[in-house]
């Protein structure tokens, strides 16, 4: 299906190289090294990632995509926060493909579409995609993992319970008769010297470890702990257990003081699994 508006990269050349070859070398690079553990006859069905620039988080991210990597999947789920526009509910791309420099990732335009006209809580609002990268920044590393694959891409507006628990359920009916791989696109606490941050944040790997989507959301109302991604990732917990998954693994914490060097002043990142 031809798309009417490609929805070019926004941070290609900032968040990640804009030159396809030094793109591929590098995320090829991640997943190389990247930490597998010992999970014999367990199949993904989530994976949790962070989303910051691939100097910072991209081995973090690795750590994730390795379990998939070469896997087919019917539909790839991509959720994610908005940073730049803030609306209520959830703006699904539907009127074209994503582009990165690796090329073009097709989208589901016609489920986009039925979603839309089904749920007055999904719409497609062109701003929420523009210039987030929280979406965007996994695809190049899902396009090396995967090969071909289709997309839906969700950004999401308000994060409530309410509103995670209903696309929890839109979600896990996409699974009736489709193999889905969910994505939930998150960074953890921001800015804290570096044991403030690996106080807060262990409240939530604990949660994610315990795959406990109640006990981590309430760490989020109660201010006891952060994440930009919080919504998307309580959505995909949610609905990774609507599916079947049974059981978490953490695969890596880190924080950007790890790799810059100044613990003064760092971002949590996280990957996860959740698996059937």
């Amino acid at each position: 299906m031809s798309c009417a508006i490609s929805r070019p990269p926004a941070v290609a050349g900032t968040f990640y190289s804009d030159d396809p070859v030094s793109l591929r070398s590098e995320i090829e690079g991640y997943l190389l090294q990247a930490q597998v553990p010992a999970i014999a006859g367990l199949k993904p069905v989530a994976l949790v990632v962070p989303h910051a620039g691939y100097c910072f988080s991209g081995a973090v991210a690795a750590d994730a995509y390795r379990l998939v990597e070469g896997q087919k999947f019917d539909l790839v789920v991509v959720v994610a926060p908005t940073h730049h526009h803030y609306f209520d509910g959830i703006s699904i791309y539907s009127v074209g493909n994503y582009m990165t420099p690796l090329g073009e990732v097709e989208v589901d335009h016609e489920l986009a579409a039925e979603l839309i006209n089904k749920h007055q809580e999904i719409n497609f609002i062109p701003e929420a995609h523009r210039y987030e990268h929280s979406l965007e920044v996994q695809l190049p590393f899902l396009q090396v993992a995967l090969g071909e694959f289709t997309l839906l891409p969700m950004i999401m507006g308000q994060q409530g319970w309410g509103q995670a628990l209903k696309l929890a359920a839109i979600i896990a009916d996409l699974a009736r008769d489709r193999r889905l791989l969910l994505i939930a696109s998150t960074d953890l606490s921001h800015f804290h010297n570096a044991v403030k941050a690996g106080q807060l944040d262990q409240q939530i790997v604990a949660s994610v470890a315990a795959f406990d989507p109640v006990a981590f959301w309430s760490l989020i109302e109660n201010n006891q702990a952060e994440a930009c991604g919080a919504g998307p990732l309580l959505s995909v917990m949610l609905a990774a257990q609507k599916i079947g998954a049974e059981r978490a693994q953490i695969l890596t914490y880190r924080h950007s003081g790890e790799i810059c060097g100044d613990s003064s002043r760092v971002v949590g990142y996280l990957s996860a699994a959740f698996f059937n």
